[in-house]
């Protein structure tokens, strides 16, 4: 059937050959103005069009033809490649099932198992047959995304099936066919030298500094030279060279265009020459891992975005009050913009402390005592006793959920067996950003920005991002200790981060209105409900690094070169787990690298959890706190030495006089170097950031001489002011534990109390006869053998 002409002005009509457009048309006189390539007007009726023969619409200005027919041939199934018309067929094929209900388009060549209910003529509409299809298609995708992508099936929506349906009414099966397999041909013939020529020195100048189109024609000329030994020519008749003798050169085996031409396949193929190097490679890197996906974030905790830096603020250690750099661990909801988690820590993040902060954002924040009622939980929809009622105290206005997917860079903190772990636990995924994407974690960088500039450049120690911007002395104007800063971080954060206006970064629902991370969590908890689980206190010892070991009968476990035991071991003593697998007969102990005086050991039995003590570690007194490299340090000092061992009370004392500083008691206030401070102060801040995050019933550590910083954003906040340990109070520490070990010892070795000998005094006063009695002495309650015995006396 012949389709309907097109009058309208701007449309094309060839007539004998030449190209005349429309003018103007008055359909009611039915005249019709043309105008040729040259400007002439042309008056003729509609009648005397049609009846021309040589008469007929441009194909292109007909909008009935797709866009593959458009100045071309009209498109047909012998122009497709095998497997784009198998392509093309599966296509037919879905939308067959879609009209009919049958993958064959007919009742009589039905499969067994047609016709599907979803597509069942007589009981749905064509409509819901199309989005049925669409929901398969989409779910397919979703299972084998790389197959359905191959088949053009990874993108196909209502609209879609729609415009192929239409388009293979009128058409065919070509009409169903991708337009860009018939695109319109470039004109020039590559060949496969040349190709691979551009393809290298494309490669090379995005490693080089930037280079003109002139320099990479040079490149491709010398690339085609040495690679396929050819005299280059630049296309034109004029020969390259002439040979000796006057004679012509021999023909180069590849003809290589001139300048224009392959300034145009250059720009074809990989765009223009405008952009900067440095930015260049980046788009390309980007491109390699780029997936044409996008994540739209519609509900807290869907994506929350991890990241540390170095708190651009001096601090005051809690151990010698030396200023130091900490560094600020972050946790950010994306949707919500709440910072549901924070950790101030002395050394760099280790897995240990990722493990804690998404612990963190799992629980309620508690009130601390100078928190006023503003600050309490105050979230529509559950109210704050019933969270109290749950958690166990009061709680303080800031978000809690288990996040879902959790978003950081490319450390090493993030990617190892631990973390790995730790997200088989909560149920989380912990993904890294795509490279060279500053868009998966930009909430967060902004985050940092806005927390510098809103509170961290107001305070003393300030050091700013610059060394050049930066005062006379940061250290010296340093004032606040590493608790009292992250007291103050964490109730700026409750009380103004979470009530701040978002301005620009208003939720797509309400551009225009007022909304703060509160606001928003609030909004998200009226639309699709609050999911209150508290996870229980046994987590945090299942967030712990383990270890696969078997129970000595009498020394217990070894746990990175320290002997650990307790009563829970007795009935294990000796025995196998029963565990299959690659530990085969093994048992998991937990354990905490920020304290190694104790691991956790979960009872098989009973699944309670027990604290296991170091065996080295004394009854009374206190050991000062070490880490591993304080171990391993220990270690070290023992081979040197030639030891060798037998149990941990032998190791103490090296331990302690390494601690010490290699240098005797009475000379460390003085002989200490600011460095050893500092690595003592660290292994103070992780034990007492260890001994925070112990459940309530767990042992804990008795610090009695000071209290120590406790670096966590969910731990309770110590009342009153903490004052820095001084250097002769951390060696009397020391002092104080060496002379407990040895008391212990010698107490071991004498387990019988010997009573003393009599005093001088005494024996001659109990043998004198003159010696009077004492004023206490009641003759009534002497016996009768006493009496005797004295009257014989």
């Amino acid at each position: 059937m012949e389709s309907l002409w097109n009058l309208e002005p701007g449309a094309e009509l060839i007539i004998s050959g030449a190209a005349w457009r429309i003018q103007s048309c008055l359909p009611h006189l039915g005249q019709v103005i043309l105008v040729d390539d040259d400007g002439e007007a042309w008056k003729a009726s509609v009648g005397e069009l049609i009846h021309r023969s040589d008469c007929r619409p441009s194909t292109r200005t007909r909008t009935d033809l797709p866009a593959a027919d458009r100045g071309r041939q009209p498109k047909s199934m012998d122009d497709l490649k095998p497997e784009q018309r198998t392509i093309v067929m599966l296509r037919v094929e879905h939308l067959r099932e879609v009209e009919t209900g049958f993958r064959n388009g007919h009742p009589l060549a039905a499969l067994p198992h047609e016709p599907r209910p979803q597509y069942d003529p007589d009981t749905t509409t064509l409509t819901q047959r199309r989005l049925a299809k669409a929901d398969e298609l989409r779910k397919a995708a979703s299972e084998a995304p790389a197959q359905a992508k191959a088949n053009g099936l990874h993108q196909v929506s209502l609209r879609t099936l729609i415009r192929w349906g239409t388009a293979h009414a009128k058409y065919g099966p070509i009409g169903v066919a991708d337009d860009r397999w018939l695109r319109e041909a470039t004109g020039h013939e590559i060949t496969p030298e040349l190709r691979e020529a551009l393809y290298a020195v494309y490669e090379e100048s995005r490693h080089r500094s930037k280079l003109t189109m002139r320099d990479k024609e040079f490149l491709i000329r010398q690339y085609i030279h040495e690679t396929f030994d050819s005299t280059a020519t630049d296309g034109s008749d004029t020969p390259s060279a002439d040979a000796p003798g006057g004679e012509a050169a021999e023909a180069p085996r590849v003809e290589i265009p001139g300048y224009d031409t392959l300034r145009a396949i250059w720009k074809d193929w990989f765009g223009s020459n405008g952009a900067r190097q440095r930015y260049a490679r980046s788009a390309a890197k980007a491109k390699e891992y780029a997936t044409g996906r996008h994540i739209v974030v519609h509900r807290p905790g869907q994506v929350v975005a991890l990241d540390s830096t170095v708190l651009p603020v001096k601090v005051l250690e809690d151990v010698f009050g030396d200023p130091v750099s900490v560094h600020l661990t972050l946790a950010l909801d994306v949707y919500s913009r709440s910072i549901v988690a924070f950790r101030l820590s002395l050394v760099s993040d280790s897995s240990i402390d990722v493990a804690m902060v998404l612990r963190d954002m799992m629980m309620p924040l508690p009130m601390r005592p100078d928190w006023g009622e503003a600050m309490e939980w105050a979230y529509p929809g559950v109210p704050g006793t019933v969270v109290a009622d749950f958690a166990g105290y009061e709680v303080a206005g800031l978000p809690f959920f288990a996040p879902e997917t959790v978003t950081t860079d490319h450390g090493s903190v993030y990617r190892n067996h631990h973390l790995v772990e730790v997200q088989r636990v909560i149920g989380a995924n912990i993904k890294p950003s795509r490279v060279l994407r500053p868009t998966d974690k930009q909430s967060v960088e902004r985050t940092f920005g806005a927390i510098k500039s809103l509170l961290l450049a107001v305070l003393l120690g300030y050091q700013g991002t610059d060394t050049a911007d930066r005062g006379v002395d940061p250290e010296a104007d340093a004032c606040l200790t590493v608790s009292e800063m992250e007291h103050l971080i964490a109730t700026w954060v409750v009380k103004t981060w979470q009530n701040r206006r978002f301005g620009s970064y208003a939720p797509s629902w309400d551009p225009r209105g007022d909304h703060s991370p509160n606001s928003l969590f609030a909004a998200a908890m009226s639309q699709g409900g609050f999911a209150l689980r508290i996870p229980p206190a046994g987590l945090y010892y299942q967030l712990l690094p383990s270890h696969r070991l078997m129970v000595h009968g009498k020394r217990g476990v070894k746990v990175k070169n320290l002997w650990y035991d307790g009563p829970a071991l007795d009935p294990y003593r000796g025995k196998l787990s029963g565990r299959g697998g690659k530990n085969k007969n093994k048992y998991v102990v937990h354990r905490d690298p920020r304290d190694p005086c104790f691991v956790f050991f979960q009872d098989p039995m009973t699944h309670e959890w027990h604290t296991l003590r170091w065996t080295g570690l004394p009854e009374e007194g206190e050991v000062p706190a070490f880490g591993d490299a304080r171990v391993r340090e220990a270690m070290r000092e023992l081979r040197r030495r030639g030891l060798a061992p037998k149990a941990d009370t032998e190791l103490l004392p090296v331990l302690l006089e390494l601690i010490g500083g290699h240098i005797p008691v009475e000379q460390w206030p003085t002989q200490l170097s600011r460095r050893q401070r500092a690595e003592h102060a660290r292994e103070v801040a992780q034990a007492a950031a260890a001994d925070a995050d112990r459940p309530a019933g767990a042992v804990r550590k008795d610090r009695p001489t000071r209290p120590v910083a406790v670096p966590a954003a969910r731990a309770d906040t110590d009342e009153g002011k903490v004052v820095p340990l001084r250097p002769k109070e951390r060696a009397q520490q020391v002092h104080d534990a060496v002379d407990s070990e040895r008391r212990r010892r010698r107490e071991a070795a004498v387990p019988d109390q010997m009573s003393p000998p009599p005093d001088l005094s005494e024996k001659l006063r109990s043998s004198s006869l003159l010696a009077l009695l004492d004023d206490d002495f009641d003759v009534n309650s002497i016996t009768a053998d006493e009496a005797e015995e004295e009257a014989g006396r």
